[in-house]
């Protein structure tokens, strides 16, 4: 219970992970048919950077704060423009007023017709996330185990839906806890969508889950790692997401936009990095 994603919100690996958030939320609105959005580790939903606790790590000078350089006319611009035009304007620095979380975008992109679940068992944080979807009735937030409602949420009525499982990491069995509870989810529900996002620490963390993934009998899943400086770099400098079911279009996207974020966001020239994996489809 000590983890508070305050301290990180806006880093290099909020921008990977949301940037691609926002690309699968609007493929889903493609088609008319609802959907629901299932986030088993919602945080508080957004957070004000100027936050004693954000200047105390001050990471998102990293991340968001970098993307002011963006060529918004670009072709990684223009798939970037629904997560930046969430985020806001920013001041001189490049900071805006409230970077949005994983919720606040999945809010903002879904549609009248979806339903949304937001999960979080941190007290201050659950209280915040509560009070910020207090009027919207398309939502609903659990003060739950995000690996509880893994289990509990597959299959949504709608039967069409996107799963995003980022846990804190705090534990050394979160890898395999995943591994496994994204094994049991997509046994009862193997169409939906499932967005895994994961820190790089140990290699060998990462290939066991994509190791799992393509053991759990899924169709298809794209595997994409972002890198901000080289292996052995201090503090987290890699991070990754796998994409069960990944829109068809999601790959091709992901080769314009992650190479863009890396000359965007690498520590210094030449020190980032890209990779992108796949099977089925």
């Amino acid at each position: 219970m000590n983890y508070a994603h305050v301290f990180h919100a806006g880093n290099f690996a909020d921008v990977f992970k949301h940037a691609l958030l926002a690309r699968i939320l609007i493929y889903l609105n493609r088609k008319d048919a609802p959907y629901r959005v299932i986030d088993t580790h919602a945080g508080e939903g957004a957070y004000d950077l100027s936050r004693e606790e954000v200047e105390r790590t001050g990471e998102w000078r990293d991340g968001i704060g970098r993307l002011a350089g963006l060529d918004r006319a670009s072709d990684a611009g223009q798939l970037l423009a629904p997560y930046l035009d969430i985020v806001g304007a920013c001041d001189d620095e490049g900071r805006p007023l409230v970077y949005p979380g994983s919720p606040v975008i999945a809010q903002k992109l879904t549609r009248k017709t979806d339903r949304l679940v937001f999960c979080e068992k941190h007290p201050a944080a659950f209280a915040a996330l509560k009070a910020r979807f207090a009027r919207d009735r398309r939502v609903k937030t659990l003060d739950l185990d995000g690996w509880t409602a893994l289990g509990a949420f597959a299959p949504p009525p709608e039967r069409r839906g996107l799963v995003l499982v980022d846990p804190p990491y705090e534990a050394r069995d979160e890898f395999s806890r995943l591994a496994k509870s994204f094994a049991a989810a997509h046994a009862k529900w193997s169409t939906g969508v499932y967005a895994l996002w994961y820190p790089v620490k140990d290699a060998r963390d990462a290939d066991g889950l994509w190791k799992a993934v393509r053991a759990s009998g899924a169709k298809s899943a794209l595997r994409l790692e972002f890198a901000v400086a080289p292996p052995g770099a201090p503090g987290l400098a890699r991070t990754g997401l796998v994409v069960v079911n990944p829109p068809f279009v999601l790959e091709a996207e992901a080769h314009v936009l992650l190479p863009a974020l890396v000359r965007l966001l690498e520590r210094e020239a030449g020190a980032g990095a890209c990779a992108i994996e796949t099977f089925g489809g």
